[in-house]
């Protein structure tokens, strides 16, 4: 039985397998859809909604949808752009991400994305919120400002860490992270070399002592936008 499927994208015919997603057929193909929550480890959950893409002419996450035989698939066009751009900001003015001096700058993916997108200010006014940074653990620290609530640290540390060390508390614009432990990070079993840490796409979970390490012209970023190493498949 023949478990090819095939589609287009922007009108570029793709081949994919029963049971991808958009995106992760989009990626072998050397399509990259913006993204910020997905991480190829874990299971994709659609939270961040920056892959959104038009399907048929319907706005669905890439993510999280399956490939269709024959589906017609827009991901670059003004409406998706302004939709992704909207979305972006809206992740700078709901924190507080000091970009010139923060530890994750030139290998951020929200300030590479921001870059990808055209975007060097946000239309919305920022919200300033005050949060706590956990600098308790020996080790590792946990800067709140930066969260953009992706959910990785949530899924690696429970599933691949096996430890479940963070988890979401509150609702709306009352969301953020927390650890299992009343004293904060001190008191949990997280360690340097937790994954969970590695996969925060910001500043927001950091080893300490280790940073600005690499130095201005090697960071990630800091010569190609985020994305390129998907489209030089």
């Amino acid at each position: 039985m023949n478990d090819q499927i095939k589609f287009t994208i922007d009108g570029v015919e793709v081949t994919a397998k029963a049971g991808q997603t958009i995106l992760e057929a989009a990626e072998v193909a050397g399509i990259y859809i913006p993204h910020l929550c997905y991480h190829p480890d874990v299971a994709p959950h659609g939270s961040c909604r920056v892959c959104t893409i038009k399907i048929n002419g319907r706005f669905m996450a890439a993510c999280t949808t399956p490939v269709e035989d024959g589906a017609e698939v827009i991901n670059e066009d003004e409406e998706l752009l302004d939709m992704r751009r909207s979305i972006v900001e809206m992740l700078f003015v709901e924190g507080n991400h000091f970009c010139t001096f923060c530890e994750k700058s030139g290998n951020c993916e929200l300030q590479a994305m921001a870059y990808r997108l055209g975007i060097y200010g946000p239309r919305f006014p920022y919200l300033f919120p005050i949060r706590e940074i956990d600098m308790s653990h020996p080790d590792v620290f946990l800067e709140r400002n930066r969260c953009i609530l992706c959910g990785r640290c949530v899924q690696v540390s429970r599933d691949l860490d096996g430890k479940h060390v963070f988890d979401f508390t509150g609702r709306g614009i009352n969301k953020r992270i927390e650890v299992n432990a009343q004293e904060g990070l001190s008191e949990t079993n997280i360690d340097a070399v937790d994954k969970a840490i590695s996969v925060c796409p910001v500043g927001s979970i950091h080893v300490k002592d280790t940073a600005f390490r690499i130095p201005v012209g090697k960071r990630l970023y800091d010569h190609e936008p985020i994305g390129s190493d998907v489209e030089k498949k």
